[in-house]
């Protein structure tokens, strides 16, 4: 992916990036500010046509939105106006659904996130932590095939940032859904990513990737003893020296510019 820009020169975003994901894995995406992660996940929720190559989803090629990939914001892009169920019935309404089709549905989804005793309260009266479950509420009403994920628990405090993250991994066991989420997160990467890829900066591209056990050990367990694990440390200080390597390796470029 290039962008041009109005001076004449260009910034190359990403580079060579190749991957292909199987039906129903949670990949997380790190790396240092700047290394191209939104605009990846912008790329393949169609909202960007990439420069060269293209992207495919089952079988075809994606050139804009559709509701087999859903996202989920790192602002939950809900609409405050409206009740907590209006939001989450949103999709289902928009795609001409009648109310006996989708009510069981969104009654599930409120459910599952612990918001049915709030159905009926606007998005502006709830906590930060209550907005994003809506918004994974709603982005599983449309029933994507694949969920994409930009930073969805980074405004959060660090209590309800860990319930999300076991929520998370519910919903993905559960659903059975294929998840690409984007952190800036060492531990939440390692935590929510069976399958972990570290881009690098300038232009961005796949640095490393790894396949871990943390996701699974996960679901339904105490997040703070799966961080005990002795291989959880050793990537989590592995990765933070690559990152920390990657940064280091930036601002020398700027000094020298």
């Amino acid at each position: 992916m290039r962008f041009d820009l109005p001076n004449g020169s260009s910034v190359q975003a990403l580079k060579d990036v190749s991957l292909e994901l199987k039906q129903g894995e949670l990949m997380s995406v790190l790396g240092p500010s700047g290394c191209g992660k939104t605009t990846l996940l912008n790329i393949l929720a169609g909202f960007l046509a990439p420069t060269e190559g293209q992207t495919r989803m089952n079988g075809h090629v994606v050139n804009g939105p559709a509701a087999e990939r859903g996202m989920v914001f790192q602002q939950g892009a809900l609409f405050e106006w409206m009740s907590v169920r209006d939001n989450v019935s949103f999709g289902p309404r928009m795609a001409g659904q009648k109310s006996a089709q989708y009510k069981q549905t969104v009654d599930h989804l409120l459910d599952v996130v612990g918001l049915q005793d709030f159905k009926e309260k606007a998005i502006y009266e709830l906590s930060g932590g209550m907005q994003q479950r809506v918004a994974l509420a709603r982005c599983l009403a449309n029933d994507p095939d694949v969920i994409l994920m930009d930073e969805p628990l980074g405004a959060l405090d660090a209590l309800t940032r860990e319930k999300m993250q076991g929520l998370v991994l519910k919903l993905w066991k559960e659903t059975g859904k294929t998840i690409i989420l984007i952190t800036h997160s060492v531990e939440e990467a390692l935590l929510l990513g069976e399958r972990l890829i570290v881009m690098a900066p300038r232009p961005g591209r796949i640095h490393k990737e790894y396949s871990l056990p943390f996701a699974d050990l996960g679901v339904g367990a105490d997040l703070r003893e799966v961080k005990k694990h002795p291989e959880f440390n050793e990537r989590r200080e592995e990765i933070l020296s690559m990152i920390w390597d990657m940064e280091e390796e930036i601002m020398g470029r700027q000094e020298a510019s």
